[in-house]
């Protein structure tokens, strides 16, 4: 068996060893015979082939892609070696004169390989375009849409493109090769007709692979705007429908040190009308941001990062954005809101998100409803702020948040921007094992303009939050209830207390004021004409209830009629507190609570000025029939 098996294989490998030496003879041959041609034509080349003939070719490329009438000025170069190209210099693309001599832009060097052999039938093809220092000018008009060209074919192509079962079908007639682009040191100017602003990219570098117009595309664009470098990766199977405005599957990412952006989806230049995809933005340095991009929100300084990311998908006349992540600062959320935009109307943001951290001031900065003092222009003038041209209607919640000072938890608020109104409100919140309301209200020219605080605080832990804010002097520490109706001309979260004017209600049950002892008042009023508080602070005044109201206005404060009312005596106060001073002048008294027992504990007025926390007080003198008489 096994000699048989070795002699079928002699019989099959004998007839392979005869005809492998013909074939690698053969091959050779080939080989050598191609190799001769291609030197041959090499050579023979620059004898065959006329530079104008090409240079004519790549200027009628040009004129049949842009549309425009491509003028060359420079003496064109040819190269054989190792493929054959041309470099053409001082290019300059613009419109017929008879149509208008509109200028699309001028290339200082291009240079592209083209087909030998179709160069010898006397045709030209280019591909493989390198571009130095173009100078391109292009109009985005008011839908939004980019003037390619003048009549070219790219414009015809993209006019002239179909989207039919999930794909992009271009005519035979229209489609063209293309090839890989590359540009070094460009400059590009848009001009947008609808906001009336021009852009300018200098520093343009890009390289681009477009096989076919028919094809898909990617690219990379490194440009620099307002000093800022920035990097574009642009990918599409689409792309004529996406230079188009039509919708488009893309995927786009933007790379900067002020901003970093990611979307892959289906999109529009010109409209939301049907977004649909995954977008992820990152801003590391939000004020770095906005200076870069020359706006000025005072106060944004507070928030420094923010992040979103989000499936995104056109609803109506807006989007919704799903399974929304969104962070500023150290605070994140989730949630789910909506953009709504209809012609003629405001567009307006909705939505819900739960915080289980966060900062409400930072939060009211993220949505830019600040604006410099003054800028209160009618919205017909283009050049009104946020809370003219955008509405906003957001629900929170947050397992703990910090309003300024105060830690907040459990909480439910609502922010509401509609008709040059603003308002926040804080509908529920455990504060210091009681619970607090607030409202925050601005009208026309946003916080910057004025506006008004009212907050409520019901049966707080005052003593706990004397500590916390680490304040100093005698202070009422109790279980109390607090209203707060505040005023002010100026932005409600930059205002001092000297702008504020105002009312508080401050009302507690049983308590206790540390540093205030009421028999060493009465011993030091009896021995001393006048003595600071420090030497009567040997103990604590108790108190069963506390009753205080006081206005505010000019930087003061005006006590009316407080009243501390202890077991065995009640201390009542009025007058004045200057804020920035810490000064006061206030008159009070120390008396019985129980009229029966003024005999035993006469009426004792005193005077208080100097300044917190250690004022100087001064008895008054009883004159006429009073109880000390008696």
């Amino acid at each position: 068996m096994s000699t048989s098996r070795h002699r079928r294989w002699r019989r099959k490998i004998g007839p392979v060893s005869r005809w492998l030496p013909a074939f690698a003879r053969l091959s050779t041959v080939f080989l050598l015979i191609a190799l001769a041609l291609f030197v041959a034509l090499r050579v023979a080349a620059p004898y065959l082939i006329s530079t104008g003939f090409v240079r004519s070719g790549i200027e009628d490329a040009l004129s049949k892609w842009t549309g425009y009438h491509a003028e060359i000025k420079g003496s064109p170069v040819l190269e054989f070696w190792p493929t054959p190209r041309i470099t053409l210099n001082q290019i300059t693309i613009r419109q017929p004169r008879e149509s208008g001599d509109k200028l699309l832009g001028s290339i200082e060097s291009l240079s592209a390989d083209f087909s030998l052999i179709d160069a010898l039938r006397g045709r030209t093809s280019f591909h493989e375009f390198h571009l130095v220092r173009p100078n391109l000018a292009l109009t985005r008009d008011e839908k939004g849409l980019i003037d390619w060209s003048y009549a070219g074919l790219l414009a015809r192509a993209i006019s002239g493109v179909r989207y039919e079962n999930g794909a992009e079908v271009l005519d035979p007639d229209l489609d063209a090769e293309i090839g890989a682009v590359t540009v070094e040191d460009g400059t590009l100017v848009v001009t947008d007709i609808k906001s009336a602003k021009t852009y300018h990219f200098d520093s343009v570098t890009a390289d681009i692979a477009w096989p076919r117009l028919s094809g898909a595309i990617s690219a990379v664009v490194i440009a620099r705007i307002n000093g800022e470098d920035l990097k574009v990766d642009f990918a599409s199977r689409q792309p004529l429908l996406a230079f188009a405005g039509r919708n488009a599957e893309t995927r786009t990412s933007l790379t900067s040190n002020l901003l970093t952006a990611h979307f892959q989806g289906i999109a529009s230049i010109a409209s939301l009308s049907a977004f649909s995809g995954n977008a992820a933005v990152t801003i590391p340095d939000v004020p770095a941001l906005l200076t870069w991009s020359g706006k000025s929100i005072p106060g944004i300084a507070t928030l420094k990062s923010a992040s979103l990311e989000s499936d995104i998908m056109s609803s109506g006349n807006g989007l919704r954005f799903n399974n929304l992540s969104l962070s500023l600062n150290e605070a994140s959320a989730t949630g789910v809101m909506d953009l709504f935009t209809q012609p003629g109307k405001r567009p307006k943001i909705g939505g819900t998100l739960a915080f289980d951290q966060m900062n409400l001031k930072p939060f009211l900065d993220a949505f830019a409803l600040r604006l410099a003092a003054g800028e209160a222009e009618d919205i017909s003038t283009g050049m009104s702020g946020p809370l003219r041209v955008l509405d906003v209607d957001v629900r929170l919640s947050a397992r703990r948040a910090q309003m300024g000072l105060f830690e907040l938890s459990d909480v439910g608020a609502s922010m509401i921007v509609a008709g040059g109104e603003a308002k926040f409100d804080i509908g529920d919140s455990q504060f210091e094992g009681g619970e607090m309301t607030a409202h925050l209200e601005a009208t026309q020219r946003d916080f910057d303009g004025g506006g008004k605080l009212q907050l409520s605080i019901r049966n707080a832990d005052f003593a706990a939050l004397a500590e916390r804010l680490q304040l100093k002097g005698p202070l009422p520490l109790a279980i109390g209830s607090l209203d707060l109706d505040l005023q002010s001309p100026k932005a409600i979260w930059t205002t001092g207390l000297a702008d504020v004017t105002g009312r508080l209600h401050f009302w507690t049950g049983e308590g206790t004021i540390p540093g205030i002892d009421a028999a060493a008042l009465r011993t030091q009023a009896a021995e001393k004409p006048f003595f600071p508080l420090s030497a009567a602070a040997g103990g604590a005044f108790a108190f069963n209830q506390l009753n205080l109201q006081a206005d505010f206005a000019n930087g003061s404060a005006e006590m009316h009629d407080a009243r501390i009312a202890g077991a065995t005596q009640t201390l009542t106060l009025s007058g004045v507190i200057t804020y920035q001073s810490n000064g006061l002048a206030l008159s009070g008294s120390l008396g019985a609570t129980d009229p029966a027992k003024a005999a035993e504990l006469p009426l004792l007025p005193f005077f208080i000025g100097g300044s917190w926390p250690n004022p100087v007080i001064s008895p008054v003198p009883l004159f006429g029939n009073t109880p000390q008489a008696q």
